[in-house]
């Protein structure tokens, strides 16, 4: 049975070795996430892996020793010298991550105000409104939600929310 595995690789070959392992009709997931990368003369926006020297592979383990052959590759995280398995439920938190992940110079919104209802439209708490308590840096906001008689305050990324365009 196929099983999802993490694997070291060389510093800065992460694309790269994914590209043979594909090739060879393995399945991987390299989490990548963009960033604004800054030089001397100017900005571009760059894809760059989640977790620095890993990548993950879906497979049985036959193809342990075609894997850890492939140009690259140091070794699989292994425990007591066994292969660990990543659970499938920690591979989807993580592309739940990478899918919500906001960028450093995320702008905010002007539509978005202290006071204002806000809406929940992505992740676990999907649906549930809010009042937009403070504005923390760029990305992260505040709301509190009602729940159980009382005001809960919750810190969640701007991306998941929208404002409520009617009276609630």
């Amino acid at each position: 049975m196929a099983r999802w595995y993490a694997v070291y690789v060389k510093s800065r070959y992460e694309k790269k070795t994914s590209k043979l392992l594909e090739d060879k009709h393995i399945e991987i997931y390299l989490p990548l996430i963009s960033r604004l990368k800054q030089w001397s003369d100017r900005k571009k926006m760059v894809e760059e892996p989640l977790f620095k020297s890993y990548f993950f592979v879906r497979t049985d383990l036959k193809n342990y020793f075609e894997i850890l052959n492939t140009p690259g590759v140091v070794r699989f995280v292994c425990f007591e010298g066994k292969p660990v398995p990543v659970p499938d439920n920690q591979i989807v938190a993580v592309k739940e991550y990478v899918g919500e992940y906001d960028n450093d110079d995320f702008e905010m919104p002007e539509d978005l105000h202290e006071g204002q209802l806000v809406e929940i439209v992505h992740g676990q708490m999907k649906g549930l409104v809010g009042r937009l308590v403070s504005i923390k840096g760029r990305q992260r906001i505040v709301i509190d939600i009602e729940a159980v008689g009382q005001s809960l305050p919750i810190s969640i990324s701007r991306s998941q929310v929208t404002p409520v365009r009617h009276n609630v």
